[in-house]
């Protein structure tokens, strides 16, 4: 009997909706051969990761094995698929696999990075396949809301896997290759072991609508708007933007595409044959002299972004065009979950310029890129596989199609990040742990999620910042009194006396009043003014800042 095994490991995605990073192996324990299937990125937010640039899954594992990684294999062109491959790639020093239109966006992830462009290799589609030690992995195509977007076949000594990758069932997708049943159902007409599934959508109820569905109800917008319009989604969906693109061109709108993202997205589409046609767009300049009624704009950011075109217009001004009263402005996207704040705040600073707003409410102007519940189903009756297992969401979403799967009579588990599952058997088994967490890009450097750095940017940002600053001579008696400079704190606390005299009052004070003992010895004298100064504050102003203490000693 073979000691050989099919394992199944996410890092990233599984658990959480972003950063995905899932690693197949097989061989004997502990020495499988592996592959990477994704590697992307999340984006941080204020309230919980201040100041970071972006956030990568934790690929500790993967690096500390990187000698029997095979291949990274990616499944479509979106950041939290392929964001991170140049951040990584010199620590994985493995040949990347995607289709033309995600490897011409992923090669532009090495470039920015200053590495090498020929690491990305350009695959075709089902039924070529490429090898990577013990596996064979083809692109099959799925509809999603990127061009070229693939799920993977992985054949391996234990039978067919299909990783899903993100799809739905559109066969009208107006850009990119429609779903295929029949297609799908010859990949899988020999037995499929497991299907590794996407699970964004796995709580809406009605099949997933057409993106050919959006384009007739845009058109009458942009037709009855009276000014200029404004439209966002995301620079990723090809599909939309020729749809907002096409739409305001038959509504006799000259078009301009603001930001790089949008304009790098149609660029790239066009290189690699996925666009063969897009209307005429003018410049940002050339649009200044266009009458408004006459001019369409299609910007990003429609996630809030604040360095982001749609932003900018909100703030004021963009590539000297503004909005004015009695313009439109669509938000043609779904908010991501935890981007509410930013669209909100944005769409209440348009309102105060009386321009108009249109969102995706009533289901009109956006349609999602994810299968919902009852495609999942019918995907399962193409594929009939063996098992289940449910990626790509957070853990609810996970339990709730592990729980679907196994009422239509197939194997499932729920494996959120760091959870290794034996595939060999007839059902999945969980075989191990693998510690897994964040990995911080803070301006240039990466940071562990644990190392206390955004924890102690956080403290700041919540309590303020104090330096108390002492001089000591050589017989360390105080030269002088202490002094204070605060950062993010009020003036003025309780007493009405303004903060500083306060501190350095208090402060001074103890000084002279410490023992020989405590003012000779730097950590003890740092402590206690730290306790005091904390004290203080809290006397006064009901906080407890982070506190810097500087002891200079005059020899």
């Amino acid at each position: 009997m073979s000691s050989d095994r099919l394992i199944y490991l996410p890092l990233g995605g599984a658990g959480e909706i972003g950063m995905n990073a899932y690693v197949y192996g097989y061989g004997p324990e502990n020495e499988e051969r592996l592959i990477l299937v994704d590697l992307g990125v999340t984006f941080s937010d204020m309230d919980t990761s201040p100041g970071v640039d972006l956030i990568f899954p934790d690929l500790t594992w993967l690096i500390e094995n990187k000698d029997r990684l095979e291949a990274v294999f990616i499944t479509h062109g979106h950041e939290d698929h392929v964001g991170a491959v140049g951040h990584f790639w010199e620590k994985l020093g493995v040949p990347v696999y995607a289709r033309a239109f995600t490897a011409a966006l992923a090669r532009h992830k090495m470039t920015d990075r200053g590495l090498s462009e020929q690491d990305v290799h350009t695959v075709s589609a089902w039924p070529e396949t490429t090898k990577a030690g013990p596996f064979n992995v083809g692109f099959l195509p799925v509809s999603h809301s990127i061009p070229e977007s693939a799920a993977l076949v992985i054949d391996t000594p234990e039978g067919r896997v299909i990783h899903s990758g993100d799809f739905k069932l559109d066969e009208n997708p107006v850009v990119g290759e429609p779903f295929d049943p029949d297609l799908w159902a010859e990949v899988s007409k020999d037995g499929v072991k497991a299907l590794i599934c996407d699970s964004t959508n796995v709580f809406s109820m009605t099949p997933g609508r057409s993106e050919s569905s959006v384009g007739p109800e845009i058109e009458k917008l942009i037709v009855d708007a009276p000014y200029m319009v404004a439209a966002t989604t995301f620079a990723s969906n090809v599909a939309r933007v020729k749809t907002l693109a096409e739409a305001g061109e038959r509504a006799g709108r000259s078009i301009c595409l603001m930001g790089r993202a949008m304009r790098r997205m149609i660029e790239a589409a066009i290189q690699t044959g996925v666009l063969n046609s897009f209307p005429k767009v003018v410049s940002p300049e050339d649009a200044r002299a266009i009458p408004r009624e006459n001019l369409m704009l299609i910007v990003t950011g429609s996630q809030g972004e604040r360095r982001a075109a749609t932003a900018q217009l909100a703030r004021g001004k963009y590539n000297g065009i503004t909005m004015k009263e009695g313009d439109t402005f669509l938000f043609s996207s779904k908010t991501i979950p935890g981007n509410e704040r930013g669209v909100i705040r944005i769409m209440n600073q348009f309102s105060e310029m009386g321009v108009d707003i249109v969102d995706d409410a009533g289901g009109l102007y956006h349609v999602s890129g994810h299968a919902n519940r009852p495609d999942l189903e019918t995907l399962q009756d193409i594929v009939k596989p063996q098992m289940v297992i449910p990626n790509h969401g957070e853990h609810r979403h996970l339990r709730a199609h592990a729980k679907l799967s196994q009422e239509r009579g197939r194997a499932s588990i729920v494996a959120v990040n760091g959870t290794m599952v034996d595939l060999s058997g007839d059902d999945p088994v969980v075989c191990g742990f693998v510690e897994t967490g964040r990995t911080y890009l803070d301006g240039a450097v990466k940071i562990g999620a644990l190392d206390g750095i955004v924890r102690d940017r956080i403290r700041m940002a919540l309590n303020g910042h104090l330096v108390v600053t002492v001089i000591l001579d050589e017989d360390d008696e105080p030269l002088g009194e202490a002094w204070c400079e605060i950062k993010g704190l009020p003036e003025q606390g309780r007493s009405f006396a303004p903060l500083l005299d306060v501190l350095e009052e208090d402060l001074t004070q103890f000084l002279g009043r410490a023992s020989e003992k405590t003012l000779s010895n730097d950590d003890k004298l740092e402590e206690e003014l730290r306790r005091i100064a904390r004290n203080t504050c809290n006397d006064e102003i009901g906080k407890k800042p982070e506190v810097t203490v500087i002891v200079s000693r005059m020899s």
